[in-house]
């Protein structure tokens, strides 16, 4: 893989998670990369541990989902650094697994609002330098869940079947820019939002969390769940020289699994009166 030397890399979301995976992979290839998150004290710490690893790191307080918040970093990281060549979408939070028709307003809105708005957000203005620059490589990170939807997940699986679609659509618009835009989907990931997800999903099922994550390991045709530096490597790979041909294209990271479709144990539908004057 070729060195990224010189090159400036933003990564939402990098304090944590997969995030913080891509972020040391990026500073591991010489990349400048600022770390652009909502947690300051975890960025804070996530950063000295990758400095001590010898990466070039900085750090700018993000919310994606305000466009204020979204423009200052854009214009701190500009004024640092004077320009933005990778931008990597990781910011992200778990759905709460449930029904949708037991799905509040709110809930959607706070899935919808980090995982798709926030990626929108970071892209128009990020994208708008690279623009001006005529260069670029806009990375988001989408999920299985995008084109194999997992039940109980209905805002999340909507969220990041938008986001494929807006990579898609940012890589026709930018390329005259020579602005690479493409989207990797990650399976089965160890990280802290399975924490989140795998209880909920093991008692909607009775078993346990560790019954649970078995019988997600024996559905992945590799055999076994994926790591942080599984996904990194392939970000890697379309952050570099080595994909410049390469744009709006979703790469599947998820050891051949195709995604999670399977219908869950009927429930009882409680509190639902029936449509309006019924």
């Amino acid at each position: 893989m070729s060195s990224l030397k010189g090159k400036v890399a933003v990564v939402t979301g990098g304090a944590q998670s997969i995030g913080l995976g891509v972020s040391e992979a990026l500073g591991a290839a010489d990349a400048e990369v600022v770390i652009a998150d909502i947690r300051k004290e975890r960025m804070q710490r996530s950063a000295e541990v990758l400095r001590g690893r010898g990466c070039k790191i900085s750090t700018v307080e993000l919310d994606v989902t305000k466009d204020d918040s979204v423009r200052s970093m854009v214009q701190q990281v500009r004024a640092r650094h004077g320009r933005i060549d990778i931008l990597v979408n990781s910011a992200g939070v778990p759905p709460n697994v449930v029904p949708l028709i037991h799905l509040s307003t709110e809930e959607w809105n706070r899935v919808l609002g980090v995982n798709l708005l926030g990626v929108f957000l970071c892209c128009r203005e990020v994208g708008a330098l690279m623009v001006q620059q005529e260069g670029g490589k806009i990375i988001n990170i989408a999920s299985i869940n995008a084109t194999g939807p997992a039940a109980l997940s209905a805002a999340y699986n909507v969220a990041k079947a938008g986001v494929v679609s807006l990579t898609q659509t940012l890589a026709a618009e930018l390329a005259p820019f020579g602005i690479n835009v493409n989207c990797v989907s990650p399976g089965p990931i160890t990280t802290e939002f399975h924490d989140t997800v795998m209880p909920q999903r093991a008692a909607t099922l009775g078993i346990t969390r560790e019954a649970m994550e078995e019988r997600v390991r024996a559905s992945i045709p590799l055999g076994r769940w994926g790591k942080t530096e599984d996904v990194a490597k392939a970000i890697l790979f379309l952050a570099s020289d080595q994909s410049e041909w390469i744009s709006g294209h979703n790469l599947v990271v998820s050891g051949g699994l195709a995604g999670v479709a399977a219908a869950p144990p009927k429930q009882v539908v409680r509190d639902w009166k029936g449509p309006k004057g019924s």
